[in-house]
This record gives structure tokens, C-alpha cells and sequence, in this order.
């Protein structure tokens, strides 16, 4: 897979390495018709977030060694979920996000400017 475009129309940015994340476990928030969540949203993620995704039945804090995952915690970068990101942004617990991290399909579901109100790399 060639290197998809963040919401700019420009080459994406890796989002993270430590730990790997992304649909492919390749370190960009890439995604195809196969990721139905659409883990297209780069975050830098809030303890905040991940008690609220912990209570939504997605535990991404707590460390899984049989699936050699350490478990994510706070400052981290992580391929979100777009329609997870605007259920947490409706209710106050969206964090911080790289947009030029950001895949170009996150468009489909939130609104550029809305991404651009919590980007941490716009210059």
C-alpha cells in the first residue's frame, strides 16, 4: 500500500511507532474498505478519553502481552476511530489530534474546521 493522503490532500505522516498503531499496524492512520471503524483520526491521546472509551467497551489502556500490546496511555498518538472521535467530541471528551497525521477520509464523517479547532500541528 502506497501512502495515503492526510486532510490537506498531502502525503500522511507517520502518527506513531511506540506503540505501533493504525488499522495496518503500520504507524500511519491508512485505512480501506476493510476498517469498518475508520481509524483515520491521529490523537494525541487524554487520560480523559480513555476512561470514556474504556466505558464504551474499548479498553485501550489496560496492557494485552499476549497480543504483545503495552497498552496506551496519556500522550501517546493513536489511530482513533473518526466516528468514535465525534461521539467523544459531542460529549466534551475529544482530544487533541495531528492533522497532518489525519487521513483525508476522516472528511467523511467530521468537518475540517472542527478537525483544525483541536489540531496540535497547525502552524
Amino acid at each position: 500500500m502506497g501512502k495515503q493522503k492526510n486532510v490537506f490532500g498531502e502525503e500522511i505522516e507517520s502518527c506513531c511507532q511506540n506503540p505501533i498503531t493504525g488499522f495496518f499496524r503500520d504507524g500511519f492512520c491508512h485505512t480501506d474498505e476493510r476498517d469498518e471503524g475508520v481509524h483515520t483520526i491521529c490523537v494525541s491521546m487524554t487520560e480523559d478519553f480513555l476512561e470514556f472509551s474504556k466505558s464504551r467497551g474499548n479498553d485501550l489502556s489496560t496492557p494485552r502481552p499476549e497480543f504483545n500490546f503495552p497498552g496506551v496511555k496519556e500522550g501517546d498518538s493513536w489511530c482513533l476511530c473518526a466516528e468514535r472521535w465525534a461521539e467523544a467530541y459531542e460529549l466534551d471528551k475529544a482530544p487533541n489530534l495531528y492533522i497532518n497525521k489525519t487521513n483525508i477520509r476522516t472528511l467523511d464523517v467530521v468537518p475540517l474546521e472542527l478537525l483544525k479547532k483541536f489540531a496540535l500541528d497547525l502552524n
